[in-house]
């Protein structure tokens, strides 16, 4: 005899808040208000604190933050001083390159400080400014110091 085979499905339940418009779903209100029913006091025992359930709140829609150009500036500030201490920017008076691999470092990591203290709290357009420069600083800062900590040995070795 054959063993009957059972037929398993799934259900796929939409748990989100929010619609697309941004308002509250009409069933998450209803949960809400089921949940304060269950939570008012009985009217034997009169809770003295309310007397009413509070209507069911709905986050309140914040309009997304506008590109700042004052940022944009600072970001492109410490990009520019980064990438010049990386040796990316010859020197205006000597025309030499310059490299100060911990002086890059520390101007890496203010912009990374910078992105996580402004985190949520920048436009589309300033957040991808940032992850990009960020990005493309950090391959740069990789890329020469492995070059220089290879160079270094190998001037170590010549000069025994």
């Amino acid at each position: 005899m054959a063993d009957p085979k059972h037929e398993e499905s799934f259900r796929v339940v939409d748990r989100r808040l929010f619609n697309s418009e941004g308002e509250l779903r009409p069933e998450i209100a209803e949960e809400q208000t089921r949940e304060q029913a269950k939570s008012k006091p009985s009217p034997l025992q009169p809770d003295a604190k309310s007397t009413k359930a509070a209507p069911p709140v709905a986050a309140p829609e914040t309009p997304a933050p506008k590109p700042d150009r004052n940022f944009q500036l600072l970001i492109d500030l410490l990009a520019r001083n980064a990438a010049a201490l990386l040796g990316g920017i010859p020197d205006p008076g000597t025309g030499q390159a310059y490299l100060d691999l911990e002086g890059a470092r520390e101007m890496i990591d203010m912009l990374d400080t910078l992105r996580e203290k402004t985190r949520g709290n920048l436009a589309p357009e300033e957040d991808r400014l940032l992850s990009e420069v960020l990005g493309s600083l950090k391959l740069s800062y990789m890329e020469i110091s492995k070059a220089a900590a290879k160079s270094m040995r190998e001037g170590a070795k010549g000069a025994r």
